[in-house]
């Protein structure tokens, strides 16, 4: 089930706030926890022994942790097992038929694949639960000997299948005291409006010509049009991540959660550096507090330091997908923070900053396509066509570029802060009441484009 589905909308999401609303205080954990398993188990009810087996896991070792607390190394053997487990768990299912599949090919073996299809948000639910154990060890965090409360943590349907990436020590006090009031919730709708619109209205308008250029020949594509393809997948993958991301936090508010914001306008970024910063936050923030800091960061020597980023950076593209493109596009991205931080950075800061903002883009587009585009041959080809090993432009590229014109222009403007700075300049009671008619006008519009839609992907369903 996706937040961007009639089903969701106006069953399953009415039905979860109506109940919850109306249980008494001590068991909204618990309807929660029930709530969110038939959320998880509505598109993989098989899987739901993996969300009971993280839950037992992590539950157990943090109270491993808890006792052996006197005792360093023990606690420290509880966290180094907590970790084993989530990771052997996360590889098997997303990472072993690729490795025994290359294996095969280079070794001429027979290694066995199994062919599992992928658990929903299971790099996502992964991560989170790791960060218990963790968060415990180092006392950022009370154990919680609660394990419906510790459950409801691991299962929480809001950011469940695509984050924002939650670590428990910034719920923990909130799994056990949280604010509802109705200011909250309202600011809770109102931000699942925005992500709702991103998704329905902008993501899967867009998507479409993405899909078109990518199926594309290399002798069918241009120079323009692969540039223009990669612009379209840019929005989608933007639109669609950030969307879903939006639509979390307004739904964690609506009952009383606040999360971490996972995006901050990336695409108006003039570095490398700050694109990261302004981009899938919360991933960004693990790895630097639960990897990148514990190698040694930055405080080292500069050997170790870039060890450091290439480790970082091949795990955050390995995270993303088990297939060459994504360990390709992990390393293009190392290399770009490198230069950036050894010496490019300084060379970037003296250029105008429409130039910064362009060579920020170009690298992006770029990137996004070794992301997305899974088969080696066929990226080699789009790469080509990139960088003139293509016609220039053609007819077909003028009718999609005539054809989806407004809609980039809308896209670009929705990809900057100009939106959310002309809203915050109107006066209170005027939002107050143009607020709810553009919650409804956007239910109303979304629910129309549902109806008929017969494309609606969610991206980071596979990751």
């Amino acid at each position: 089930m996706v937040f961007s589905s009639l089903p969701f909308l106006f069953f399953y999401l009415t039905v979860v706030l109506l109940v919850y609303k109306l249980s008494p205080l001590k068991l909204r954990n618990l309807f929660l926890f029930l709530a969110s398993l038939f959320f998880y188990a509505w598109g993989e009810p098989v899987y739901i022994v993996i969300m009971f087996l993280s839950t037992a896991i992590d539950y157990t070792h943090g109270m491993l942790v808890e006792k052996w607390r006197a005792n360093d190394k023990k606690a420290r053997m509880a966290v180094a097992s907590s970790v084993f487990f989530n990771l052997a768990i996360l590889f098997f299912f997303k990472y072993w038929d690729f490795l025994m599949g290359s294996i095969n090919a280079i070794t001429g073996w027979s290694l066995p694949l199994f062919g599992i299809p992928l658990p929903i948000g299971i790099s996502f639910y992964t991560f989170q639960t790791m960060s218990y154990t963790i968060d415990v060890y180092r006392q950022d965090a009370p154990v919680q000997k609660n394990i419906i409360t510790f459950g409801t943590f691991v299962t929480l349907f809001p950011q469940l299948i695509a984050g924002p990436i939650i670590q428990y020590k910034s719920v923990a006090e909130q799994l056990m005291h949280r604010e509802e009031g109705l200011g909250k919730f309202v600011s809770g709708v109102e931000r699942f409006s925005v992500g709702l619109a991103k998704k329905v209205l902008l993501a899967n308008a867009i998507g479409s010509m993405w899909d078109a250029f990518l199926a594309m020949s290399g002798e069918e594509l241009t120079v323009v049009g692969a540039w223009l393809g990669l612009a379209a997948y840019a929005f989608q993958i933007y639109f669609d991540f950030s969307g879903y991301s939006d639509m979390a936090v307004g739904l964690g508010r609506m009952i009383g959660f606040e999360f971490m914001e996972n995006f901050n306008y990336p695409y108006i970024s003039k570095s490398i550096v700050e694109f990261w910063k302004r981009w899938h936050i919360s991933l960004t923030n693990w790895f630097r507090e639960y990897l990148y800091f514990p190698l040694g960061g930055s405080r080292c020597s500069k050997g170790k330091w870039i060890r450091n980023i290439l480790i970082v950076w091949v795990l955050t593209g390995i995270w993303h997908g088990a297939g060459w493109n994504f360990l390709l596009w992990g390393l293009y991205y190392a290399v770009w923070m490198l230069a950036e931080r050894l010496f490019l950075g300084k060379y970037l800061e003296k250029l105008p900053a429409a130039v910064q903002h362009v060579y920020t883009m170009v690298i992006v587009l770029i990137g996004w396509c070794l992301f997305a585009v899974e088969d080696m041959g066929h990226l080699g080809r789009y790469l080509a066509a990139c960088f003139g090993g293509a016609q220039f432009i053609s007819a077909n590229t003028l009718y999609y570029l005539r054809t989806y014109l407004p809609m980039l222009v809308i896209l670009v403007v929705a990809s900057t802060p100009a939106v959310k700075k002309l809203w915050n300049r109107q006066k209170e009671n005027v939002r107050l009441v143009v607020s709810p008619v553009l919650v409804l006008g956007v239910l109303i519009l979304c629910t129309a484009c549902l109806v008929d839609a017969s494309y609606n992907p969610f991206l980071y369903f596979r990751f």
